[in-house]
């Protein structure tokens, strides 16, 4: 088997609380024809969630992203040359405001302008 589609398979049974509460409400947005896939290899690297169709990226990430390593930089540039735009979400605005990011997503989803590098919404305040 594919050494990558092993990996994907992992990651995917490895999924956080947050990840899977979003995968949850990711599969609803099918019915608006947006199709995301969960832990897909791309170019060397796997995305959290991808819709190849809208070319969005949605990471989900353990803290926030104020600073991102140079595997992250090096994967954000290669998604923007592929025109992917990325949001990114922390664990907790997933776990505590799936609402916001649902919002935040189909805004993003709607627009479907690329916007340069990755954008890392903030929450609402509690």
């Amino acid at each position: 088997m594919d050494p990558a589609v092993e990996k994907a398979r992992a990651l995917r049974k490895a999924m956080t609380p947050p990840e899977l509460r979003l995968w949850k409400y990711l599969r609803r947005l099918r019915a608006e024809g947006r199709h995301f896939r969960r832990q897909t290899p791309f170019r060397g690297y796997f995305l959290d969630f991808v819709c190849h169709r809208s070319r969005l990226v949605i990471e989900v990430d353990g803290q926030t992203h104020e600073y991102r390593g140079d595997h992250d930089r090096t994967r954000d540039a290669v998604l923007l040359r592929e025109g992917y735009r990325t949001l990114r979400f922390t664990n907790e605005a997933v776990r505590d405001h799936i609402d916001w990011v649902m919002d935040r997503i189909r805004s993003e989803l709607a627009a479907g302008v690329p916007h340069p590098g990755s954008a890392s919404p903030r929450r609402p305040s509690p």
